[in-house]
């Protein structure tokens, strides 16, 4: 009872939000950015909520802290350091500038307007579409699996709940309503985080107590010894995850968004330490937590370091640790704090995924097909097409994720591949640099999609079993057949593909670009 207490009054919080914010959206850059007029505060919490929510919290610190122990943690400082810090200050400020400059409110429209290519945008638009639903629906994964877990509550009734209540203070008030609600979210995550860790290792014995316990544990390989150690049993997968979940955020459109609607220079110096503090509080603590995810299982003594409460038809089911491990160590009433803080993150990440969709797909590509076509198109039909994308997004999604039948993190990383593989190398040295070639751009964007969709098809689908089985035996560091390796693969070679196809290749109206950059100036 203490747990729906909390999950209802939380629910009725973010409608109401959602209704209040209705009066203050009267544009599309209202709807879309808040009016470029974003404070520090809610710009900062608003990126860190659309970084973390259950794909992190459920999916990535219980399979990441299974497999590396404590030595986890360091994908919680890789997120704070490389994917907000550096991220703020490297992106922040030239971001806003040149976008505003420029006057977009997407990043297809970016494409389109830096590169002076409407095949770009179209290209890119599409790209932003196809690859956000798979980890819109890790998100409903992540979240559906605690609820069902605490809640009792069937897991294709937690998707349907989650996308209906998303949709309604989405739709009803545009980005003033996500970033009021992100606020409040971002809030809850951090008294919960903090709560959850303090809880976990007092439950754990205390931290010297469960680090030797640790120690005592096999890993994966059935070493003992290594879960407990500063780097962990395999360092170099642990190094494509931090990678892929850190560099990550600089190339998906949700995150540099967030840049667009800042208010001004002083707002991102503030927002960029929020931000990195936030990200070291919240990531930092969901991986630590993970990394004792194996002293609250079951252990068989015959099936080395395999859970017995997770493995389902012979499986190891990563996503169901961390909600069995908070069942086990937390008191009632702060695991209902805690499905709410699940609930805020991931309702943050959603409100943030479909606005980015949606947006993308109406003033992309139906805006430009209704004006070429002579037809009337204002702000008030434009505004009223993303909200029915918003619902057609989350409906897609919800069907996508009604089938479990991949991992969080699998789902995740396809997405974050494609995307910062496309998206990373020319968006950022296109802020830099007047050399950026559309050709290179569309390079990235070749490149990425058809990676992305050919390791799916060959590693994860299992069309080819005997050229999975060798590419697993293949004597280097780190697993080639994982998603995760391979979407951190697909946003380092973009760095390096993109300048070198502009050097080879022409930039396109070479005055047009000397103009843009005179924004900095």
């Amino acid at each position: 009872m203490v747990k729906w207490l909390i999950l209802v009054l939380y629910l009725l919080v973010m409608v109401g939000i959602g209704v209040y914010c209705n009066k203050k959206t009267k544009s599309v850059s209202d709807f879309v950015l808040g009016g470029r007029s974003i404070g520090p505060w809610f710009s900062a919490f608003a990126f860190g909520t659309s970084y973390f929510s259950a794909v992190v919290f459920i999916g990535y610190a219980g399979q990441f802290g299974w497999k590396y122990g404590i030595s986890a943690f360091w994908i919680g400082i890789g997120n704070a350091i490389i994917g907000s810090l550096l991220a703020w200050l490297v992106l922040g400020k030239r971001t806003r500038t040149m976008t505003k400059h420029l006057n977009v409110t997407t990043m297809p429209e970016y494409f389109e307007k830096r590169y002076n290519s409407k095949a770009l945008k179209i290209v890119a638009s599409l790209i932003v579409f196809l690859f956000l639903i798979p980890y819109t629906a890790s998100v409903y994964n992540g979240l559906s699996r605690l609820f069902e877990s605490s809640l009792g509550i069937p897991y294709i009734y937690c998707i349907v709940i989650m996308a209906v209540f998303t949709a309604i203070y989405v739709i009803a008030g545009g980005f003033h309503a996500t970033a009021l609600n992100d606020f409040v979210q971002g809030m809850i995550m951090l008294v919960g985080i903090a709560a959850v860790v303090i809880t976990v290792v007092n439950k754990a014995g205390g931290f010297g107590t469960a680090m030797q316990n640790l120690s005592a544990i096999p890993d994966d390989a059935g070493n003992t010894g290594t879960l407990n150690t500063i780097f962990g049993p395999n360092p170099a997968d642990l190094l494509g995850v931090v990678i892929l979940t850190s560099l990550g955020t600089w190339g998906l459109p949700q995150m540099i968004g967030k840049f667009y609607s800042i208010s001004d220079d002083a707002a991102i110096k503030r927002g960029t330490l929020i931000s990195t503090v936030f990200a070291l509080i919240v990531s930092g603590g969901c991986y630590f937590i993970g990394g004792f995810g194996r002293l609250f299982a079951t252990i068989d003594p015959a099936d080395t370091g395999k859970a017995l409460i997770n493995v389902i038809n012979g499986k190891l089911e990563y996503d169901a640790i961390v909600p069995s491990m908070l069942e086990t160590a937390l008191p009632e009433i702060l695991l209902g704090l805690i499905v709410v803080l699940v609930l805020a993150a991931s309702m943050s990440t959603l409100s943030s995924l479909v606005m980015t969709s949606s947006s993308t797909l109406t003033l992309d590509l139906i805006k430009p097909a209704v004006k070429a076509k002579g037809k009337d198109f204002d702000e008030k039909k434009q505004v009223l097409i993303i909200r029915i994308f918003i619902a057609v997004f989350l409906l897609i999604s919800v069907l996508m994720a009604a089938k479990k039948n991949a991992y969080i993190t699998t789902l995740m990383s396809i997405s974050w591949g494609a995307l910062s593989g496309s998206f990373l190398a020319p968006f950022m040295l296109g802020l830099f640099s007047k050399k950026i070639t559309p050709a290179a751009v569309a390079s990235c964007f070749g490149f990425a999609v058809i990676f992305t969709i050919a390791h799916t098809c060959l590693f994860l689908m299992g069309w080819f079993p005997e050229l999975t089985k060798a590419a697993a035996s293949l004597p280097i560091p780190f697993t080639i057949t994982s998603p995760l390796n391979a979407g951190a693969f697909c946003m380092i070679f973009s760095l390096i593909l993109c300048p070198i196809v502009s050097r080879f290749t022409k930039v396109k109206d070479k005055e047009k670009v000397e103009e843009i950059f005179t924004c900095y100036k």
